[in-house]
């Protein structure tokens, strides 16, 4: 399968084969369709992550639990990518919301990569939605069940024995402070910070193999150990996934409900600090 990351060099040598999805998401309320049809790459769809790349929000599964196949199927479909299309998805958040939808297609066999660097990396103008003609595809994309085995849950990441690994921002992890997304700060008992966006070097590209290596082995991930990921509702864990398998490590679990889930469950304890150093 095609490497979890690729840069704009490659995508515009390639550029006949792949659907570019745009994957924009934002927690300010600004709207991530309308920067889409502001300004996006040339050819681009626009993916809703609340509409495809997640379920309703609940208060048992979280914020983002994950769709059903047929609803995310159906997504897929509407935004044109069938069943053949190679999709590269990006955003302009260090690729951390679009790696949702590329763990997605991924876990399920699809060809699907992240652009390194996001819209920021792409070195030709852009567009809006009035210079484009509108979307009109008859392609078909075939619902497949979530993998289990590339999945765990509440029970399973309470049980332990896995190593648990938190890709929230730093400050969110600590919990030091009132959480202004879910319920309650903090952090799930004996989980690590790792955080996903610091994966992404200050040039905004993803560090080097051997430097993801390295960083991943001081939470760790060598290896040698189970890994779960999860995050505040299951999207910005699946960088951390990528990044793994992008470093050579064996692949982790995505923890869908993530901190959305545990927080709004009155039996689950929570940590705040870091007891790890």
């Amino acid at each position: 399968m095609i490497s979890p990351f690729v840069d704009a060099e490659w995508v515009l040598r390639h550029r006949a084969e792949v659907v570019l999805a745009d994957v924009r998401l934002y927690l300010d309320g600004r709207s991530g369709r309308e920067a889409y049809e502001s300004a996006h790459i040339p050819g681009a769809v626009y993916v809703e992550l609340a509409d495809v790349l997640a379920g309703p929000a609940s208060p048992t599964e979280g914020r983002h639990p994950l769709p059903t196949p047929e609803r995310f199927a159906a997504g897929m479909e509407a935004a044109g990518i069938g069943d053949q299309d190679l999709v590269v998805a990006y955003d302009d958040d260090h690729g951390v919301i679009a790696a949702r939808l590329v763990w997605m297609l991924r876990a399920i066999g699809h060809p699907a990569a992240l652009l390194d660097g996001g819209l920021a990396a792409w070195p030709e103008p852009l567009t809006d939605s009035r210079s484009e003609q509108p979307i009109s595809s008859g392609a078909h994309f075939t619902p497949r069940p979530w993998p289990t085995e590339r999945l765990a849950g509440i029970d399973e990441v309470a049980a332990g024995g896995a190593l648990l690994i938190d890709a929230r921002d730093r400050a969110r992890y600590l919990g030091e402070t009132p959480d202004a997304i879910d319920p309650r700060s903090g952090h799930i008992p004996g989980a690590l910070s790792l955080p996903a966006r610091e994966s992404v070097g200050e040039d905004g590209l993803l560090r080097g193999e051997d430097e993801l290596r390295k960083r991943f082995a001081t939470a760790g991930v060598d290896g040698s150990r189970e890994v779960i990921s999860y995050c505040g509702s299951g999207v910005t864990a699946c960088h951390n996934l990528l990044a793994m398998e992008r470093a050579g490590l064996p692949p982790g679990r995505l923890y869908p409900g993530s901190w959305s889930q545990w927080s709004r469950d009155p039996g689950r304890s929570a940590e705040t600090g870091d007891r790890h150093g």
